[in-house]
């Protein structure tokens, strides 16, 4: 994930909430984090008070099990508890059990997430895989989703497929989260607004304009993007992760549950395991050579 060193007057508390809204993005900048977090606010002020629990819930848990401070400050804890209180909000009706399950749900997000770190190594990079298991569990207790509708737009789709990975469907949200993008890392922004549009673009060609509209093909793509958008890398290693989330995306139409962030997980694994073959592959060749 990114890292932009900066100097800013945030609390520790605060700077690491903050970060841990912008790690959902796969960047570490408070000002990123404020953007997303006003996105939520600004469109779906019903989602940011199950936002904030998840991530309080996740920083918490990191602090009292003693992770280590550098990761938790980065916002590595918090992300996932981001988006599984975004979820639980979005799915399920108020009640007093909300706010608890919240709690619960961002403190086990925190727990995967560590132990994820300690055994995934380079391979399985925890990525928003513990937000998209607990997600499912909570999907499973859930009202199905319904199928929104938009007007046609190009460009209010582009901003809506960034605006989804944080499950919000407006455009103005979308354009929020490239703003603090912009800010964090103007490459890695341009890199996820192609995502978005390219997924957008796939989802017209497979007659799908409804979805397209939405964004919903879009932020899988853009956040595979943003994986892979780090500057010098070369351009066909984003590209290719992009047609793997969009290969994935168009899969899960035979899941049993919505995707969530899934087809960009694993899309990223699979990149990061061919990466290792390839690098195997070299290293043998190389032995060989010199045997």
């Amino acid at each position: 994930m990114y890292t932009k060193n900066f100097v800013n007057p945030c609390p520790d508390w605060a700077t690491a909430l903050l970060n841990g809204f912008s790690q959902v993005l796969l960047l570490r900048s408070p000002l990123c984090g404020l953007c997303c977090l006003l996105a939520i606010l600004l469109t779906a002020p019903d989602l940011v008070g199950g936002a904030l629990l998840g991530a309080l819930a996740g920083l918490l848990t990191a602090q009292r099990r003693g992770y280590e401070r550098a990761d938790r400050q980065a916002g590595l804890y918090c992300y996932n508890g981001v988006l599984i209180g975004v979820l639980i909000c979005a799915v399920l009706p108020w009640s007093a059990i909300l706010p608890p399950l919240i709690l619960a749900a961002g403190g086990l997000s925190s727990i995967l997430t560590h132990q994820w770190r300690k055994r995934g190594g380079t391979l399985l990079v925890a990525y928003t895989a513990p937000f998209v298991l607990l997600g499912w569990i909570i999907l499973l207790a859930a009202e199905p989703l319904a199928s929104p509708q938009a007007a046609p737009d190009p460009l209010h789709g582009v901003l809506r497929g960034l605006g989804q990975i944080f499950l919000l469907d407006e455009p103005l949200a979308g354009l929020l989260i490239v703003l603090g993008m912009l800010v964090a890392n103007p490459y890695a922004a341009l890199w996820a607004l192609l995502g978005s549009t390219i997924g957008g673009g796939a989802a017209l060609l497979t007659d799908q304009p409804a979805v397209a509209w939405m964004g919903l093909y879009g932020f899988n793509a853009a956040l595979a993007a943003l994986a892979f958008s780090r500057q010098g890398e070369r351009p066909w290693i984003p590209l290719l992760a992009i047609a793997l989330a969009l290969l994935l995306q168009a899969l899960s139409s035979l899941w049993p549950l919505p995707a969530l962030t899934a087809p960009f997980v694993i899309a990223c694994w699979l990149m990061h395991l061919g990466s290792h073959l390839v690098q195997q592959g070299r290293r043998r060749s190389a032995q060989r050579l010199h045997g």
